[in-house]
């Protein structure tokens, strides 16, 4: 089985499947027959998650880009509906906010700096609303915890008790509206 070894300072051996490729991340002074053996002790682990990979890229292979007028139909549409959405749960929060950025992004699905600056994908516009009012709350809840920690997620789901069904959703069906994004990431 074919891997790539990245030693660091860390004190533990980890595996990571990446772009199709198994990473191992090993501590420095880890014997080369170490990480052999840690690699083959999980191979069975490895084959379900490139064969779970390669079903899924069977499966969004079929899916048609966006045009750039979709695309900037897109930005329209979020830079209409978002702002409303962010002041909705902002009042609801107790919060205020900076500016709000609509993106064309590959990966991420929003962000908030810590100055209050918010960012949104354009794409969160082809997922259910309640995709989109889970995002937007996620961002806004990091406007009082700038972290992922037990509070955070109970302020979360205080204000969006589904939020746990929402992101689901988006983890099983983000790859595919992802991929409709035709080019680089930029920004409007």
């Amino acid at each position: 089985m074919d891997y790539t070894v990245l030693r660091s300072d860390r004190k533990t051996v980890a595996l990571q499947i990446k772009n199709g490729s198994v990473l191992v991340r090993a501590p420095r002074q880890m014997r080369e027959e170490a990480i052999r053996h840690f690699v083959l002790a999980h191979a069975d682990w490895i084959e379900k998650q490139l064969a779970r990979l390669a079903e899924k890229e069977r499966a969004m292979g079929t899916v048609t880009p966006l045009t750039q007028e979709e695309l900037l139909a897109l930005t329209e549409r979020a830079r209409r509906v978002i702002p409303e959405r962010v002041r909705h749960y902002a009042e609801r929060l107790g919060v205020s906010y900076g500016r709000i950025t609509i993106r064309h992004q590959k990966t991420r699905w929003g962000s908030c700096s810590s100055s209050g600056n918010l960012n949104f994908n354009c794409l969160l516009m082809l997922a259910p609303p309640q995709v989109l009012d889970a995002v937007v709350a996620h961002e806004l809840c990091h406007r009082r915890e700038m972290n992922h920690s037990k509070r955070f997620y109970e302020l979360l789901y205080s204000i969006c008790p589904e939020y746990r069904k929402w992101n689901g959703w988006l983890k099983k069906n983000g790859p595919t509206i992802q991929k409709k994004n035709y080019g680089k990431e930029t920004e409007s």
